[in-house]
């Protein structure tokens, strides 16, 4: 049996509610390496249809992101997490027999639709079964796997590519295996898996003292909904400012090395050595808090302005791959953090699914959002190299952003709970 803070889970049903997180972060990635070569699959296919391909999935996660965070406070988790994992596991099916751009619009934006369904869940059953330091250890591996799992699936898709270019969409039926394991899932104990708001008044003392147990510096109180909102905006502003500063890696190191005449291997090794980072705190979380203790959220701010500021005024190789991997190693550690600060800012477990979605969905609003940011910043003031400036731009954000998360180390939205370290 799997020890939660609660009560203990079966190895399987652990196995089940991590399966989850290999499939949240691959949508539209078997798509990015065809996006070149699509003129040539679809001789008739128009710039709009390009970038509705690569911008409408993404657009489509955000609602059901908010959708799944308000059916979480349903009786009925377990069979929207099945829901959704099917309709996963039917578009990526209809990917191999796409013979069409409308085709893999339309695939793509459902896709995106049951992804979104999916997402908050990934960390809302961590929440819901487990407390206090295991929560932390276990929102610190679904983020790893989840990242693992991207950096193997674009290794994979890479290999892919060079064949029938329906191949690389092979890699979306990994979402068997959280389907095939969805099954143990309805061994998690009912009165942590079903809101409070449903659950008979007997079963209900276990819920609401753990949530108080777990929450830390609830003065104030939470909104009808069950929700410290204003933790929850904190945390949204920390998640999206982090995520806009150094999705630019990836945004924007292929201009760079178009500038330098770089070979678009280097652009393959940087990319993959950012995400490689984000992944390493995951799988080690405990050592690193114990180590930074409540500093963490600044020395990751500190790790993530050294990166980028490599990026802006080391246009080197070496710099950017050192760079990358410094800015993803902070992201990494803030990334399982806010999550698991996110699942504490409700008066009850029960609502963490819920306070997980508003705060995940920041994430994919701030990753649709960046290219127009930064594109918007430079027309306005007339910047000259577009192929240096967002990292000029995250720089300096960041410099303002690591002074800010010294200067309020204490607050809900950087502090680390001591019982942690």
């Amino acid at each position: 049996m799997i020890q939660t803070g609660k009560t203990p889970i079966s190895v399987m049903t652990f196995c089940a509610i991590l399966s989850i997180s290999l499939i949240v972060n691959l949508p539209g990635l078997a798509v990015t390496p065809m996006l070149g070569s699509l003129s040539k699959i679809f001789p008739d296919t128009t710039q709009l249809e390009k970038q509705l391909l690569t911008l409408l999935p993404n657009l489509a996660i955000i609602p059901f992101v908010f959708l799944s965070g308000k059916l979480s406070l349903s009786r009925h988790k377990t069979g929207v997490i099945v829901t959704a994992l099917l309709i996963f596991t039917a578009c990526s099916i209809a990917y191999l027999f796409a013979d069409s751009m409308v085709w893999l619009i339309v695939v793509s934006c459902i896709l995106g639709c049951g992804a979104g369904l999916i997402i908050p869940f990934s960390k809302g059953l961590i929440s819901d079964t487990f407390a206090g330091k295991y929560r932390m250890d276990k929102m610190g591996l679904v983020s790893g796997i989840s990242n693992s799992s991207l950096v193997i699936a674009t290794f994979a898709v890479g290999w892919l590519s060079h064949g029938n270019w329906h191949l690389p969409f092979i890699v979306y039926l990994v979402c068997l295996v959280p389907l095939a394991l969805s099954f143990w899932l309805r061994e998690i104990p009912k009165n942590e898996l079903i809101p409070e708001s449903v659950i008979l008044p007997e079963s209900r003392s276990h819920t609401t003292a753990s949530a108080t147990e777990d929450s830390e510096d609830n003065a104030t109180k939470p909104s009808r909904s069950g929700i410290y909102f204003n933790k929850i905006w904190a945390l949204i502003c920390v998640y999206a400012f982090i995520t806009f500063s150094t999705v630019t890696v990836s945004y924007f190191c292929p201009f760079l090395s178009e500038k330098h005449d770089w070979s678009p291997t280097l652009t393959g090794t940087v990319t993959a050595l950012y995400y490689l980072f984000i992944l390493i705190p995951g799988f080690s979380l405990p050592w690193i808090i114990k180590l930074l203790k409540g500093g963490a959220f600044f020395y990751a701010a500190l790790l993530m302005t050294i990166g980028i500021a490599l990026f802006a005024f080391f246009q080197d190789q070496l710099a950017m791959c050192i760079g990358s991997s410094l800015a993803g190693l902070g992201y990494g550690i803030c990334q399982p953090l806010i999550y698991d600060k996110a699942s504490r800012a409700v008066s009850s477990d029960s609502k963490s699914t819920l306070a997980l979605a508003l705060v995940l969905s920041s994430n994919y609003i701030a990753i649709v959002a960046t290219p127009l940011i930064i594109d918007g910043l430079r027309n306005l003031l007339h910047a000259q190299s577009h192929q240096t400036f967002a990292f000029f731009v995250c720089f300096i954000s960041l410099t303002v952003y690591t002074a800010i998360s010294f200067i309020c180390r204490k607050k809900f939205a950087f502090s680390v709970n001591k019982s942690f370290y």
